[in-house]
C-alpha cells in the first residue's frame, strides 16, 4: 500500500511515535480533537467508538493515551475513512484500531458494530444555513450539520452505548443548551462540563461535555481550560496535553 498520496503530509503526533496522514491543504485536525482525546476517560480494556472520525485522529490519539481494549472510528466520507485506514496501517495498530465507512444514522450498521463503553464525538459545529458554507463538499460536511444533526448524533450514541456507557463530546458553547436538552431527551445524563477559553480575557470558544447513559442526575462544572496564558504562550495544561514543550 502507498501510504502517502500527492498533496498529503505525515504529521508526527509526539505520542509513542504515532503519526497521521493529512491533506497539505483542506481539512486538518485541530486542537479540539486533541482536547477531546484528553477529556475522555477511557478505562483499561474499554471498547471505544469515535463518531464523525474524519481522518482518524481521535482513535489514534486514544490508542496512544489509554489502555482501551479496542477502538473504532466511524466516518461517512470515503476519502477521510480511507486516509484514516492508511494511518492505522502506517502505525501498525490494526489489531486494536478499526475504521468503518458508514453513516451513524444507519441503525443496522450500529447494531452490527455492537455496544461500547465509550463514545467520543467531535461533530460538525454549525447548523445548516448558519455561517458560510465552504465550496468544498468535504469541508462543508466536516463543519456543518449537513450529513448529521446534533440530535441524530446523540440518538446514535444512545444506541451505541452500553448501559452506563459514557459519551464525550466537544462542541461550541452556543449549542450547550441544545446539547443538554437532547442528551436528556435520549436519557444520556450530563455529568461533567468544561469550558475552553483562548485566554483569560476572551469568552469560551469550545465546551467539553461528558454524559452517562441512564446515569443519575449530578452535573460537575470543571475549572476552565485556557489555551494561552496572559503572555501569549501555550498554557502549562495545553503543553501537558500535547506532551511537547516545543508547542
Amino acid at each position: 500500500m502507498s501510504f502517502v498520496k500527492p498533496g498529503e503530509t505525515v504529521e508526527d503526533l509526539n505520542l509513542q511515535g504515532l503519526r497521521i496522514i493529512q491533506k497539505e491543504k483542506g481539512f486538518r485536525f485541530g486542537v479540539d480533537a486533541v482536547l477531546l482525546s484528553d477529556f475522555a476517560q477511557v478505562r483499561k480494556k474499554d471498547r471505544v467508538m469515535d463518531f464523525c472520525s474524519g481522518t482518524g485522529i481521535v482513535p489514534i490519539l486514544l490508542y496512544g493515551k489509554t489502555e482501551a481494549g479496542e477502538i473504532h472510528g466511524l466516518e461517512i466520507q470515503e476519502e477521510f475513512a480511507e486516509m484514516a485506514e492508511r494511518s492505522i496501517i502506517l502505525n501498525g495498530i490494526e489489531e486494536k484500531v478499526k475504521m468503518h465507512l458508514g453513516d451513524l444514522k444507519d441503525r443496522n450498521l450500529l447494531k452490527t458494530l455492537g455496544h461500547f463503553h465509550v463514545v467520543t464525538a467531535n461533530p460538525p459545529y454549525k447548523k445548516v444555513n448558519s455561517g458560510i458554507l465552504n465550496e468544498e463538499d468535504a469541508l462543508t460536511i466536516a463543519r456543518h450539520e449537513v450529513a448529521v444533526t446534533l440530535e441524530e448524533l446523540i440518538e446514535a450514541a444512545r444506541t451505541a452505548l452500553k448501559d452506563q456507557g459514557r459519551l464525550y463530546m466537544i462542541h461550541r458553547p452556543e449549542r450547550l443548551a441544545d446539547i443538554i436538552s437532547l442528551m436528556r431527551k435520549y436519557r444520556i445524563e450530563p455529568k461533567r462540563i468544561r469550558l475552553v477559553y483562548p485566554n483569560t480575557k476572551k469568552p469560551p470558544t469550545m465546551v467539553l461535555i461528558e454524559g452517562v447513559r441512564d446515569g443519575g442526575a449530578f452535573l460537575k462544572v470543571e475549572a476552565p481550560l485556557f489555551i494561552y496564558d496572559d503572555e501569549g504562550n501555550y498554557s502549562e495544561e495545553i503543553r501537558r496535553i500535547y506532551g511537547d514543550e516545543r508547542r
